[in-house]
């Protein structure tokens, strides 16, 4: 699995509340995880994928940051360090709720070309991520050049993000006509198709797709919809009672692709994918996606506590 979007470090500040516009609140110290495509990155890893990250990473504190937590999961970083520039940063405020908001800056992450991107060498068979956001700033035009190039056989995963629905048409237009597998959330799906229902807007997500694409649209507790093959699937969630939301989608696509990777069917890795959000929920930090074997030991319970 290569992933192609933007690492960055999260500084994570737990507020009572947000502050209205003008205000302030108080917080305890705040703190600091590697996260974006980090968070997808490592949730793959975790499940026994070879991961490869093809975005920028910068030269400092935070950049250094990013690129140990890679590779204490053994995770590849392909491109070349950029020079006398930082990785940004993503202000996350986390309220008592698990609900959060972000601000994020934009440094040495945003600067990627062709040549950067081509380091992670991809191959029919590998899957490569693609994040909405990637698709605005300086780092839009290379992605979507380098994207036309990639050799047949190479799925296209695509995270769309709220921004994705914010794009100029014909941006939404290219970038849709390479994507072969969709995975967005409720909120996602329904700007792209007009549909609430994820079973209705999965099946027509991939009208908008090449033939034969697949399409994931996943409601955090609620579950997922899965349309392959021609068939829509829907999947049951996991509710938890959680303590931090962040990260937890990134977890659903790192394990979905991790497990499509290793041989299993669409339905099967969005089933341990709806199991891997449940888990991260119900811990603190974006980078928090379980292992496998965790995974199986939930399903596990899910299947005693059932019967």
């Amino acid at each position: 699995m290569i992933h192609t979007a933007q690492a960055l470090v999260d500084v994570v500040v737990e507020v009572p509340a947000l502050p209205r516009r003008g205000g302030n609140v108080m917080a305890p110290p705040p703190k600091e995880y590697a996260g974006g495509a980090v968070n997808i990155l490592l949730a793959a890893a975790r499940q026994g994928a070879e991961c490869m990250h093809a975005g920028a990473t910068g030269t400092g504190p935070h950049g250094e940051l990013i690129r140990a937590a890679l590779k204490a999961e053994g995770v590849t970083v392909s491109s070349p360090t950029v020079p006398d520039l930082d990785t940004g940063i993503c202000v996350v405020m986390l309220e008592p709720t698990a609900e959060r908001t972000f601000v994020t800056t934009q440094a040495a992450e945003r600067l990627i070309s062709v040549e950067s991107l081509q380091t992670s060498e991809p191959v029919a068979g590998d899957l490569v991520c693609v994040s909405g956001y990637s698709l605005t700033g300086t780092t839009r035009d290379p992605l979507l050049e380098w994207l036309a190039g990639l050799p047949e056989g190479v799925e296209v995963v695509l995270d769309p993000g709220a921004i994705f629905a914010e794009l100029d048409d014909d941006i939404r237009e290219r970038m849709l006509a390479m994507t072969t597998v969709w995975t967005g959330n409720a909120e996602e799906s329904e700007a792209l198709t007009g549909e609430a229902d994820i079973v209705v807007a999965v099946a027509k997500c991939v009208e908008h797709l090449p033939p034969g694409a697949v399409a994931i649209v996943r409601d955090g507790p609620e579950g997922c919809a899965v349309h392959a093959d021609g068939e829509t699937t829907d999947l049951d969630g996991y509710p938890q009672k959680p303590v931090d939301t962040n990260g937890a989608g990134d977890t659903h696509t790192g394990v979905l692709v991790a497990c499509r990777a290793g041989g299993l069917s669409w339905v099967e890795a969005a089933r341990r994918a709806n199991a891997g959000g449940a888990i991260k929920v119900t811990r603190r930090g974006p980078a928090t996606a379980p292992r496998a074997d965790e995974i199986d030991a939930f399903l596990a319970r899910q299947s005693v506590d059932s019967r």
